[in-house]
């Protein structure tokens, strides 16, 4: 019996391990690895314009120097950990369409911005996201407020004190800025899915369904 449970243990173990995050980081790694293929990957607006249509997904997964690229990384792990075992559809689905999303958002609200790299914003719209599913389950909760709020206080910060160069995480190119239109592109991309999910998991009824 000992050895039935322990095989079940490593069972439940595997299914938590966020595979899908884990392949990403270690593509976004090759990527870091790899300087010369940040030129070909990065969101440019004039070369999106001009059809390489891959920088819409592959700009998110390269970043601006290592403090960045461990900085959003690390906070990338440590959500899809949670995000994939508790809401896999969502997840996956917001992996896949939230980086065109914050593009269009940038291409159309931030003409100035002619590049964009990195997983911040990415991190936003899943960090708000997982906050409102966990604030709904009790309303009294004060730990998800809070995470919020930290959050959006350390944006603020980036964007007051960094402006071009970055703030508390220094980017390798001192032309770039901190990319206030896809942070609230994220934003926007939370809300919208937390009450698609809401409607589907909660039916008039009162009756709860699991969260996907």
């Amino acid at each position: 019996m000992a050895v039935d449970i322990r095989f079940l243990q490593r069972g439940v173990w595997r299914r938590q391990i966020p595979w899908v995050f884990l392949m990403l980081a270690a593509a976004a790694l090759l990527f870091q690895l790899n300087p010369a293929w940040r030129d070909r990957l990065v969101f440019d607006r004039s070369a999106l314009e001009h059809g390489e249509f891959w920088r819409v997904w592959s700009g998110h997964w390269v970043h601006f120097g290592w403090p960045h690229f461990l900085a959003d990384t690390g906070l990338f792990l440590i959500l899809g950990w949670v995000l994939e075992r508790r809401h896999p559809r969502m997840t996956l689905s917001a992996l896949l369409l939230m980086p065109p999303f914050i593009v269009a958002a940038i291409y159309l609200f931030d003409p100035t911005m002619h590049r964009y790299a990195g997983l911040s914003a990415l991190n936003l719209g899943l960090l708000l996201f997982l906050a409102l599913r966990g604030w709904q389950r009790d309303w009294r909760d004060w730990f998800w407020p809070a995470v919020l709020v930290i959050y959006v206080g350390e944006v603020v910060f980036e964007i007051m004190a960094g402006g071009t160069g970055g703030g508390m995480i220094k980017f390798d190119d001192p032309a770039v800025r901190v990319a206030t239109s896809a942070h609230v592109a994220s934003a926007v991309y939370a809300g919208l899915a937390w009450a698609l999910t809401r409607r589907w998991n909660f039916r008039p009824s009162g009756k709860s369904i699991p969260p996907a």
